[in-house]
């Protein structure tokens, strides 16, 4: 007895065009299905240069709002704060003769000798109390090495090298024993290692609401020259970008 195989029994009464994709039918159904598979891609491409795009914004849209300040630390109309981070670290100090390139003869004491800052360390923290940034003294690529006021992004080394463009000690504002509120101007930015760019658009930047960091009076004669002093502070620093 012949028996008769299904499979084959198919093949033999299948038009030969519906393997080859050539039926009206299987060609409409693979097109739509081809269709529904681009659509689907395209959508999903949009949403990831969407998010792309917008998750840097989300993350620059928290509401920072400074302080009032004195009028001479107010920032240029245009720019706007986006990150603040609190410090905490040390105001660092060396006994020199004054005057010195740290210290210009206005700011000599009548003995001829002066604390010098020769760099903060400080750590910015967020208000969940993350490390976000450093804070120190480093050269400046963008000015032949110029030493200068740097905040690097503790997470993308993205790195802003800022000069003291105004400072206040008014004692409506700063507190006693503090010292004093600063307006900052970035003259350096830096992508860090991978591209990335969080501190890179920083226009300038805020010391502000500082306790402590003053340097103690112990530098008086030849005899504390070389002397160094760490000196706790605190500040809130606000940056800003157009």
């Amino acid at each position: 007895m012949n028996v008769t195989n299904p499979i084959e029994n198919v093949a033999a009464t299948t038009p030969k065009s519906y393997f080859r994709g050539e039926a009206p039918e299987y060609r409409l159904r693979f097109q739509n299905q081809s269709m529904r598979r681009i659509l689907l891609i395209a959508c999903a491409t949009a949403l990831s240069v969407a998010l792309a795009v917008s998750i840097p914004r989300l993350a620059r849209a928290h509401n920072v709002t400074p302080p009032a300040v004195p009028a001479n630390l107010q920032v240029p109309a245009g720019n706007t704060a986006f990150l603040v981070g609190h410090a905490v670290g040390t105001q660092n100090y060396i006994c020199l003769p004054c005057p010195n390139p740290l210290t210009p003869p206005a700011m000599c004491p009548a003995s001829g000798f002066a604390f010098a800052l020769f760099t903060p360390q400080a750590t910015l923290f967020n208000e969940a109390g993350k490390q976000i940034i450093t804070h120190f003294f480093s050269p400046n690529p963008f000015e032949n090495g110029t030493i200068r006021a740097t905040w690097e992004d503790s997470r993308d080394t993205s790195t802003v090298w800022a000069k003291v463009n105004q400072s206040s000690s008014d004692p409506a504002f700063v507190a006693q024993g503090a010292i004093p509120w600063l307006l900052l101007e970035v003259v350096g930015a830096q992508e860090g290692t991978s591209g990335s760019d969080k501190l890179t658009a920083t226009t300038f930047v805020q010391r502000l609401n500082t306790v402590g960091g003053v340097a103690p009076a112990s530098c008086n004669s030849s005899l504390d020259v070389g002397k160094e002093a760490f000196v706790a502070y605190t500040a809130d620093y606000f940056f800003f970008e157009k």
